[in-house]
C-alpha cells in the first residue's frame, strides 16, 4: 500500500513507478478522491462544530427566557445531526473506495530491477552445479514415481479433483525427509526461529501481505469467512500486524514448515501432468521483519539460504533477478531459484526471495522505533521460499534416478530416511 502523502508530493514519479508495472497513470485520480474525501472530512468536523455550539446555546436561550430562540437552535441541531449523518456516510464510502483502489496497486520496484514484459527477460545473476549426463534418456518425476508405485494421481482425482497427489511408502517418506531437513538447516545454522502457524486466517491477514483484495480467484475460502493460506508468508508477517517493535530487536527471522493451497486460478493448461502445480503442497518459508537499512542485506542472506538447501543437495541451478514484468504483486525485488530438472531438460523455479519495503507493513500497520524514541516508522518485510517442498522432491527425483528406475537418496538426506540409500530397491 501507497503513502498518500508520498503520492500528493510526487505524482509523475508514482505514476512513472506504476507504468513500469503496465499499470495505467493513477495520480490523478487517487488525488481527485482524496481532495474530496479530505473536503467531506473538513464538512463534517465544522458541522460537527457549529452543533456542539448551538446545543450550548439552547440551554442558555431557555435560561433566558427565550423560547424561540431554543427552538431555532434546537431545530439547527436537529438539521446539523442528520447533515453530519450524510457527510460521515459520503465520506466513509469514498474513503474505503480510495482505500480499495490503493491496495489494489502493486508495489513500487526498485530503480535496479531490469526492465521487461515476462520471465523470458529475467537476468541469469549466477549458475551452480554442473547438470549431470545421463548415459540414458531421463524421465520425468511422475512417470518415475507410479512406476515405484509411490505416486497415484488418479486415486486423489478420484478424492479431491485434479492437481492432488497422494504419496505413498519411500516417496512419501522422502518429501517429508525434505521438509524436515530443511527446517533443521534454516533453524540450526540459518538463524530462523521455526514457528508453527494456522493453516486458516481472516481475511485481514490476506490484506496484510498483498494476496487481497486482487488476487482472490487465487485463493481457497470458507463458510466461516476463513482464508486457506497459499502460503506461510501469509501468517508468519502478519505475526506482528499492528505492533510497534523494537529496532534493537530486528531483525526477526522466522520459518515454517507448513501446507500450502491454491486455486491456480490463473494456471490453466500449464504442468497439467505430476506435482509442479497443486492445489495442496508443502513448503518451508522463511519471513523476515527488519528496519529500512537492514532489509537490502537481509535479501541477499536470505537468498543464500535458500541456495544452501539447493548446494547441500548438491542439485544443479541458477539465480535469476526478475525482471519488471515478472516481479510479484507486492515485492520491490525479486531473486528466483531455478533448479535444472533433466525429465524436462530445463530450469523450473523452486524459490522466490523478495524484499516488499514498506509495502505490507503499511497495510499491516507495524511499525518499529529506536528504545526510548517516541517517533516510529514502517517496518520492512522479506519473504523466501526456503524451499517448495514438493518440486524439491521432484528435483531430487530426476536427478538422482538411475536406468532401472531407482532413485538415490542424497547424503544429507540419508540420516533423515533411516540410512536408506537407494528408493526402489525393495529392500
Amino acid at each position: 500500500m501507497f503513502d498518500l502523502k508520498f503520492i500528493r508530493e510526487n505524482p509523475q514519479d508514482f505514476d512513472r513507478a506504476l507504468a513500469r508495472r503496465g499499470e495505467e497513470a493513477q495520480s490523478a485520480t487517487i488525488l481527485s478522491m482524496d481532495a474530496d474525501h479530505r473536503a467531506l472530512l473538513t464538512e463534517a468536523q465544522e458541522a460537527q462544530a457549529r452543533r456542539n455550539e448551538a446545543s450550548k446555546l439552547i440551554g442558555r436561550a431557555k435560561g433566558q427566557g427565550n423560547e424561540d430562540e431554543a427552538q431555532a437552535l434546537m431545530a439547527e441541531v436537529s438539521e446539523l445531526k442528520s447533515k453530519i449523518a450524510e457527510l460521515e456516510d459520503k465520506e466513509r464510502t469514498i474513503g474505503d473506495a480510495l482505500t480499495t483502489l490503493l491496495m489494489s496497486l502493486p508495489n513500487a520496484l526498485y530503480d535496479d530491477v531490469p526492465e521487461g514484459a515476462d520471465e523470458d527477460d529475467n537476468e541469469e545473476v549466477r549458475t551452480w552445479g554442473t547438470p549431470r549426463t545421463f548415459d540414458f534418456e531421463p524421465k520425468e518425476h511422475f512417470d518415475l514415481g507410479e512406476a515405484l508405485g509411490g505416486m497415484d494421481f488418479e486415486r486423489a482425482a478420484k478424492l479431491s479433483g485434479s492437481r492432488f497427489v497422494i504419496l505413498k511408502g519411500e516417496v512419501a517418506r522422502l518429501e517429508r525427509a525434505l521438509g524436515q531437513f530443511m527446517i533443521d538447516l534454516h533453524i540450526r545454522e540459518h538463524g530462523y526461529t521455526e514457528v508453527w502457524t494456522p493453516a486458516l486466517v481472516r481475511e485481514a491477514a490476506l490484506l496484510g501481505t498483498g494476496q487481497l483484495p486482487k488476487f482472490g480467484d487465487d485463493a481457497f475460502t470458507t463458510n466461516t469467512d476463513h482464508w486457506l493460506i497459499p502460503t506461510s508468508e501469509v501468517t508468519l508477517t502478519n505475526v506482528h500486524a499492528g505492533e510497534i517493535l523494537d529496532e534493537a530487536d530486528l531483525p526477526i527471522r522466522m520459518t515454517a514448515h507448513s501446507q500450502c493451497f491454491r486455486a491456480e486460478a490463473g494456471a490453466a493448461g500449464r504442468d497439467t501432468r505430476g506435482m509442479i502445480r497443486q492445489h495442496q503442497f508443502e513448503k518451508v518459508e522463511m519471513v523476515s521483519v527488519t528496519t529500512p537499512e537492514q532489509s537490502d542485506d537481509e535479501l541477499d542472506r536470505m537468498t543464500a539460504c535458500a541456495e544452501e538447501v539447493l548446494k547441500r543437495l548438491e542439485l544443479p541451478y541458477r539465480l535469476m533477478k526478475l525482471c519488471s514484468g515478472d516481479v510479484g504483486f507486492g515485492a520491490r525485488r525479486t531473486f528466483d531459484l531455478e533448479v535444472w530438472l533433466p525429465g524436462q531438460g530445463k530450469y523450473r523455479e523452486i524459490s522466490s526471495c523478495s524484499t516488499c519495503g514498506d509495502f505490507q507493513a503499511r497495510r499491516m500497520k507495524t511499525r518499529c522505533r529506536q528504545r526510548g524514541e517516541k517517533q516510529t516508522r514502517f517496518v520492512h518485510t522479506l519473504n523466501g521460499s526456503g524451499l517448495a517442498v514438493g518440486r524439491t522432491l521432484i528435483a531430487v527425483m530426476e536427478n538422482y534416478q538411475e536406468a532401472d528406475g531407482t532413485i538415490r537418496v542424497p547424503h544429507v538426506l540419508q540420516p533423515y530416511m533411516g540410512g536408506l540409500q537407494v528408493i526402489g530397491t525393495g529392500a
